[in-house]
């Protein structure tokens, strides 16, 4: 038992180590006021895995929603959520809150490093 836990330990620990896509320095904060996103327009660089951090400052309910990522998550009023995606391949990525679809819009860009 103790063999394959600590085998299973090995196994998580190089995974992390070698997992494609490389984590973009810094997380996308993403803040819901007043049911709109700010910003709601981001650029990140493609190929490296992104965390979003989505806080929510109104008083109901949001749904941070993107088909684009395949992320669905709700965002309790007052409450922050992280999500994890990618790696992004170059192009747009466009979110929503599902709760306010017309007024809670965004975008996400991934683009190539230049030089």
């Amino acid at each position: 038992m103790r063999q394959g836990i600590a085998v299973l330990i090995g196994f998580l620990a190089h995974t992390a180590l070698v997992a494609p896509g490389a984590w973009a320095a810094d997380p996308l904060v993403l803040t819901l006021k007043d049911h709109h996103f700010t910003p709601d327009r981001a650029e990140v660089p493609a190929g490296e895995r992104l965390q979003i951090d989505v806080v929510n400052q109104d008083d109901t309910t949001s749904e941070f929603e993107s088909h684009d990522l395949k992320v669905e998550k709700i965002v309790a009023p007052g409450g922050k959520i992280t999500v994890r995606v990618g790696p992004l391949k170059p192009g747009s990525y466009n979110f929503f809150d599902d709760y306010h679809p017309d007024t809670a819009t965004g975008t996400i860009t991934a683009v190539e490093k230049k030089g």
